[in-house]
């Protein structure tokens, strides 16, 4: 599978979202990453649940990539306008009844990810390879951007990449936190195929938008 990213929203121009949401459909970037906190399962609020369905009538050939950092995850699928083509990744930490809310999300047409934070094992996967689309991997702890690296995250990375290895399943592994220049090769390299850029790489402050994403792409692909 070849590289993808997925430019985190949060990390973006606030002031200019939709003009800069449509300058990277313009770039063939395959998703944007839509951070979505209720803040009691993280101690912040990001973009709220009419603005992460607001963006699906901006995009032309980009498609969303939701991660909803929130208990009871579902109960925002509608104010989002959960629907086919959608990422949305949950977080096994928030979730009482993991299995059923990824089935609804799948029932919904979008493709259901399981999101793991850093303290959660990887092999809590397991019981979920018949439903997933993906796996999300946090190699920072959720809820604020601009954090360094958790120790160990590449060794994490490579063990979730061996059980879907092993479960001859076409599932996505998508990697989010500190997906630096320095640091996303390496990732790549310990089976990541998607990744939420953001501060420390296509929204560094010193490089065009333009430039960081192609630059992103070399480096993964």
């Amino acid at each position: 599978m070849r590289g993808m990213i997925s430019p985190s929203l949060m990390c973006a121009d606030m002031l200019n979202l939709r003009s800069e949401i449509e300058k990277l459909d313009r770039l063939g970037v395959d998703y944007v990453h839509l951070d979505f906190m209720d803040g009691k399962f993280v101690p912040n609020i990001t973009l709220d649940a009419s603005l992460i369905k607001s963006v699906k009538s901006v995009l032309k050939n980009m498609k969303r990539d939701i991660h909803i950092m929130a208990y009871e995850p579902q109960n925002y699928f509608d104010r989002m306008d959960v629907g086919l083509g959608d990422i949305v990744a949950v977080h096994y930490e928030a979730c009482e009844d993991v299995s059923k809310v990824l089935k609804e999300i799948a029932s919904r047409g979008a493709k259901p990810f399981l999101a793991i934070s850093p303290d959660t094992k990887a092999d809590v996967i397991n019981g979920y390879l018949d439903i997933i689309s993906g796996v999300l991997v946090m190699t920072v702890y959720p809820g604020f951007a601009g954090q360094p690296i958790v120790d160990g995250s590449f060794e994490k990375i490579a063990e979730v990449r061996k059980i879907i290895d092993e479960s001859k399943k076409d599932i996505i592994l998508e990697v989010d936190g500190h997906v630096s220049w320095d640091l996303c090769k390496k990732m790549r390299e310990n089976g990541a195929d998607l990744f939420v850029a953001g501060s420390s790489s296509v929204y560094s402050k010193d490089v065009k938008l333009e430039e960081a994403v192609n630059r992103m792409m070399k480096l993964i692909n």
